[in-house]
C-alpha cells in the first residue's frame, strides 16, 4: 500500500516552511526592478497602467512586506481593470523569480517531496486555505507548480549561482 505524503502547512515567514510565504525576507529582480519581498512585486503589480500608478514606488520602499500589502489592498487606490484575470500569473512570476533565485529555499521546496503544500492563513480564501480549511490554497498550489518546474528544469540552478 502506498503511503500518502502528510500536508505541510506554512503561514508566518518566521515559523517552519515560512520561506514559502510572500513576507519572506527573500529579494527578488523582476522586470528590471529589485524587489524586497514576493510581497512587494505582488502588491505594486495590481497598479500599472493605472491612474493609480504613483502608489508603485511607494510600495516598493515600504519598509515592510506588511506595509507593502496593506498600501496595495487600500481601497483608496483603483486595481487595474484585468487584475482578476493576470493576478496569478504575476504570482507566478514572482513566486518562479524567488525560487530560482535563492538556492537554499529551493531546496527546501523540493525537499517536501509529493507533499501538499498549503498556505494555512486563516483570513484568505483565495491564496490560502482560509479558518475553515475550505479555501482555494492557489498559493499552495503554485508553490507545488514551482516545485515541479525547478525538477523538470535543471537550469534554474545556473541562475542562482551567476
Amino acid at each position: 500500500m502506498e503511503s500518502q505524503a502528510e500536508a505541510i502547512y506554512f503561514y508566518k515567514a518566521y515559523d517552519p516552511y515560512g520561506c514559502f510565504s510572500n513576507f519572506s525576507p527573500h529579494p527578488i529582480y523582476c522586470d528590471g526592478i529589485h524587489w524586497s519581498t514576493v510581497e512587494h512585486f505582488y502588491q505594486a503589480q495590481k497598479f500599472v497602467t493605472t491612474p493609480d500608478a504613483a502608489i508603485i514606488p511607494v510600495i516598493h520602499s515600504a519598509p515592510t512586506p506588511e506595509a507593502a500589502a496593506a498600501l496595495g489592498r487600500s481601497p483608496r487606490y483603483s486595481p487595474r481593470h484585468d487584475w482578476e484575470r493576470v493576478k496569478q500569473a504575476v504570482m507566478w512570476q514572482g513566486v518562479l523569480k524567488k525560487f530560482t533565485t535563492h538556492i537554499e529555499i529551493a531546496e527546501i521546496l523540493l525537499g517536501t517531496g509529493d507533499a501538499e503544500i498549503i498556505e494555512d492563513s486563516p483570513v484568505d480564501y483565495y491564496w490560502g486555505c482560509g479558518k475553515d480549511k475550505t479555501g482555494y490554497n492557489h498559493l499552495g498550489k503554485l508553490l507545488m507548480k514551482v516545485r515541479q518546474y525547478l525538477r523538470q528544469n535543471s537550469q534554474w540552478k545556473i541562475s542562482c549561482i551567476e
